[in-house]
């Protein structure tokens, strides 16, 4: 159709230019005969021939043209009935040239009234196509979005590291779409749909690309916000038509991606029933298990966001099964990063473990990132292969922000940047819950002057009240440093506080880690309109005032903590301000070496 189209236009376009060309070729050639030609009586022309002024004769029909020497058209025109002869002129005085009047007309009369009509016949058939596809268009309104997953490089199972009780889940529907014989002999009905729900990054949608990979039949993918339009109803008809396609192709998977755009709760709008997004939503759920279903067509759909969704979209027979993605733990990481850097040039020095371990909290996506990330900085400096270094780099940047080369402090500024570093290495080496000191820098990156790391040992599923206390203890270990040695406090540590007292109250209000008592406090019910959230606190003005109390309490006496400790330790604390002064990063043996100093 597109090519019909095109070819449409350019004929329209070339006949246009045409006939632009023959009223410029029209008008030049008037214009051309206004200059050249004039019109005398043919006793005159007689006269110049026995004169020898006329170099040529042309006769075109009735009329003489003179053609003299000095190159100007002499004009004039004969009888029909009669001959040059009997005008005194002899061919034999001058050439004649007899040219044929008619051709010249036909053709010109051919262009002047076929050219209008087929201009006009060209731009009514333009007009008709643009009407057409402007009717398809509408017609296909509310038909589905959705696409036929089969990209060129077919992802499978083994290309997702980690998860293994999402894979198996997972591939048991792959193998009831391919051997459902197994399953129906004992009974078993194939889930209708599963919820894949996580973190971002976490590798849900990856997992669904897996399942396509493995699956051998029909992949239907869309994002759930494609069904919603300005229009009401035309969500719903799109979701008719996404499944009337499916089952028209049975078996069939259909991934939805981002399910909350379209499954969040009823009701909690001013739009009521009449609002486009539960109309869709509506429809979504008489498809998956209403009168009119079909047991070969599973729903796959993935959101982080399961709090949010519809009780009902939620209930077996919809979504029988509700699979959880959690962050990947280290060995997982390790995976997760041979997988991203298979096909990337790495040195012989690169461990994947180590970069696997100074990495807890990052999802699969941030891993992929990580790698990428080195191999930019390895090809920016000229390097053939990805080296330990650049892995380590990357991280630095992926979590605190690029490096900030431009920016550098000076004097008394870059003195207490180098203070309020070493108090947190210092103070966080001092206490026996928090994990080992890994880095600290005082090297600008992101919005931070400078940053002390620290690297997990093993990853904790349980954090106990005492390392709630000691991080926090550690946070405030920089301003401590500061009031110390300077005698007052600056700026730099606002993000230490924000995170110190963010700590403090989750301990208070989430983990009953206070003396209030073992008791959730400051639950919320959440009323969102027009992106505002309208929640309001369940708990009274005393308990509040009370959980303040309590989260100063804790702020107060990791404070004192951390002056103490730093008091003790203040030759040490002089000594790597020094060292960070003079080499403004200091890692590995340099800085196990400085911290064995610090009594434990």
């Amino acid at each position: 159709m597109n090519t019909k189209n095109r070819l449409f236009r350019q004929i329209f376009s070339l006949l246009t230019i045409l006939f632009l060309g023959a009223i410029i070729w029209g008008a030049f050639a008037i214009e051309t005969k206004k200059v050249v030609n004039k019109d005398v009586s043919i006793s005159q022309i007689t006269q110049e021939i026995k004169d020898g002024k006329i170099e040529k004769i042309v006769v075109e029909g009735n009329k003489i043209t003179a053609i003299t020497k000095t190159k100007e058209n002499l004009i004039s025109y004969k009888e029909a009935s009669q001959g040059l002869k009997d005008y005194g002129i002899n061919p034999n005085d001058v050439p004649v040239e007899i040219k044929n009047p008619e051709s010249g007309q036909i053709w010109g009369t051919l262009i002047s009234v076929a050219l209008p009509f087929l201009l006009l016949i060209g731009f009514l058939l333009f007009i008709t196509r643009q009407a057409r596809g402007g009717n398809n268009q509408a017609m296909s309104f509310g038909k589905t979005a959705a696409r036929v997953y089969g990209g060129e490089q077919k992802i499978t199972f083994n290309d997702v590291a980690g998860l293994k009780h999402a894979k198996q889940e997972l591939i048991e529907i792959v193998e009831f779409l391919k051997n459902p014989a197994k399953f129906k002999a004992l009974g078993a009905e194939i889930p209708r749909g599963v919820l894949l729900f996580g973190p971002a990054g976490v590798g849900k949608t990856l997992l669904a690309k897996a399942v396509a990979g493995e699956a051998g039949v029909p992949f239907l993918t869309l994002s759930a916000s494609e069904f919603v339009e300005m229009f009401v109803g035309v969500g719903a008809s799109r979701v008719r038509d996404l499944f009337a396609k499916a089952k028209r192709v049975s078996p069939t998977v259909i991934f939805i991606d981002e399910l909350d755009a379209v499954g969040r709760q009823r009701g909690t709008g001013l739009g009521g029933s009449h609002d486009e997004r539960e109309q869709t939503l509506n429809q979504i759920l008489v498809e998956m298990d209403g009168f009119d279903t079909d047991t070969n067509v599973i729903v796959l759909a993935a959101t982080n966001r399961p709090d949010v969704l519809d009780p009902a979209l939620m209930r077996p027979g919809r979504f029988d099964r509700k699979v959880t993605l959690d962050l990947p733990d280290r060995l997982e990481r390790e995976q997760i990063l041979q997988i991203h850097s298979r096909n990337k040039p790495m040195a012989d020095n690169v461990k994947l473990d180590e970069i696997a371990k100074a990495t807890p909290g990052l999802s699969g996506a941030d891993l992929r990132n990580v790698v990428n990330e080195a191999a930019i900085l390895a090809a920016r400096n000229n390097k053939k292969k990805i080296e330990q270094i650049d892995l380590r780099n990357s991280i630095d940047k992926l979590l605190l922000g690029p490096e900030r080369t431009s920016f550098v402090l000076q004097g008394k500024e870059r003195e207490i940047v180098a203070y309020h570093e070493a108090g947190h290495a210092i103070v966080g080496h001092a206490l026996p819950e928090l994990d080992p000191i890994h880095k600290v820098s005082i090297v600008s990156r992101g919005m931070a002057l400078g940053f002390t790391q620290s690297l997990p040992s093993e990853d904790r599923r349980l954090i106990p009240q005492s390392k709630f206390e000691q991080e926090i203890i550690m946070l405030l270990g920089g301003r401590a440093a500061e009031k110390l040695v300077f005698g007052e406090v600056t700026t730099g540590a606002s993000n230490d506080l924000e995170r110190a007292t963010t700590i403090a109250r989750n301990m208070v209000t989430i983990f009953g880690m206070s003396k209030l008592g073992p008791i959730k406090l400051g639950e919320r019910e959440e009323m969102i309109f027009l992106g505002r959230d309208f929640s309001h606190k369940n708990n009274s003005e005393k308990t509040s005032s009370e959980i303040d109390q309590q989260i100063q309490e804790i702020i107060k006496s990791a404070w004192e903590k951390a002056q103490t400790i730093l008091k003790k330790e203040m030759e040490i604390l002089k000594e790597m301000s020094v060292k960070l002064l003079e080499k403004e990063t200091l890692e590995d043996l340099e800085l196990t070496k400085l911290l064995e100093k610090v009594s434990t």
